[in-house]
């Protein structure tokens, strides 16, 4: 508790981004760890300097969403269903979600989000939101409804997915390996939801280092859902939604202050 303390005061006094002290009982560990502390480096240059090239990655290749589950079919997605909202943020993406949730009305639509945190401080992150806004915001429990009113926050090492269950949405949380170089991976988050939700489904990808998002929201507007990027000027790291524009995968282009407004409307429309 202290720590997840600790952490949210970091965040909120500047800090690019807060790794854990690596285990050292795992080769995979040690590995993805060696990762992560590469990409948060990346990106505390990025959010500093960024005019400056960031140096050639020396990792091993990105597995895409795929060695999770497959890709969406067009017109097999079923639209009387109720809306629900998929947001993916990484470096910065704390206090941007904070910004953003904290001010939305408690019957808006039911929203999943994956936010790249390390393992153990998503329960306290979801609980620090969830004191903070008008909506229910909890760390996300396989099987959890997706409700009006309520945020399910992805848990930091484990998938997030939206499936559909009858005329409602549920999630599931799994393992697996890291896709796009994350776990939990916004690719596979936006897939499930290009799977289950089709044109019931916004999804929104906001401030970070990497292109983690921007296939799946491809993906989701190939489907019929509505996409929306972070815009540069309101990013910490324009890396994420950047690679998502440049992909044709955004079908708008949003600053951080007007992502609130986008989801009243969405929620407040019908699909057509």
């Amino acid at each position: 508790e202290a720590g997840s303390r600790i952490l949210f005061e970091v965040l909120e006094a500047g800090a690019v981004d807060v790794l854990p002290k690596p285990r050292v009982d795992t080769r995979q560990f040690l590995l993805e760890s060696t990762v992560r502390v590469c990409d948060a480096v990346r990106a505390a240059a990025r959010a500093k300097l960024r005019g400056s090239r960031p140096p050639r990655q020396l990792v091993e290749a990105k597995l895409s969403a795929d060695v999770v589950l497959p890709p969406p079919v067009p017109g097999r997605v079923v639209v009387e269903t109720d809306r629900i909202v998929c947001i993916g943020a990484s470096t910065g993406g704390t206090e941007a979600l904070r910004d953003v949730l904290e001010v939305l009305p408690a019957e808006s639509p039911g929203l999943v989000i994956v936010q790249h945190m390390p393992e153990h401080f998503t329960a306290a992150f979801a609980k620090r939101l969830n004191g903070l806004c008008a909506i229910a915001v909890k760390e996300a429990e396989d099987g959890d409804l997706v409700l009006r009113g309520r945020a399910l926050i992805a848990p930091g090492g484990r998938h997030l997915m939206v499936e559909r269950r009858g005329a409602s949405y549920a999630v599931s949380v799994k393992d697996g390996p890291l896709v796009a170089r994350h776990r939990p991976s916004v690719d596979v988050l936006f897939r499930s939801a290009a799977r289950a939700a089709g044109a019931n489904a916004l999804g929104i990808l906001m401030t970070g280092m990497g292109d983690d998002g921007a296939n799946g929201l491809l993906e989701m507007r190939r489907v019929g859902a509505q996409t929306v990027a972070q815009d540069e000027a309101s990013c910490v790291v324009f890396g994420m939604p950047k690679e998502a524009i440049d992909r044709g995968a955004a079908a708008k282009v949003l600053p951080l202050e007007q992502m609130h407004l986008e989801i009243r409307r969405f929620g407040s429309t019908t699909v057509a």
